[in-house]
């Protein structure tokens, strides 16, 4: 019988080996991303006070975009880095949360750039 990996716990182990070298601060806050099956979230923290400052998911009621999951993501990234420019956030650390840069995860980080925050 073969053995398939638990993808979650290595997710989460690269998490953790990330996270041990980057971290949010009040003058740059750290912009995490979580992607499940059908939606993406995103937020920006500061983890010297322990606070989220901006979130964004693609769940939000008003939320409606046609297309695909990574149209969904770009949207996501502009509408964080809309809410971030709102409350004077300009550069912020970009933690993919253990996911590949790569698809959605990409192109939320590609909105974000988009819609004025830079990393």
């Amino acid at each position: 019988m073969i053995n398939r990996p638990d993808t979650r716990s290595q997710r989460i182990k690269r998490h953790k080996r990330v996270r041990a070298k980057i971290s949010g601060t009040p003058e740059r806050p750290r912009l995490n991303v979580f992607r499940s099956a059908t939606n993406i979230y995103a937020q920006i923290i500061d983890d010297v006070n322990g606070v989220t400052l901006v979130s964004a998911s693609s769940l939000e009621k008003d939320f409606n975009v046609e297309g695909t999951k990574s149209d969904a993501a770009k949207q996501v990234g502009m509408n964080v880095a809309e809410r971030a420019k709102a409350k004077g956030i300009e550069n912020v650390v970009f933690d993919r949360g253990g996911y590949v840069y790569h698809g959605r995860v990409k192109a939320l980080a590609e909105g974000a750039r988009e819609g004025g925050l830079q990393f």
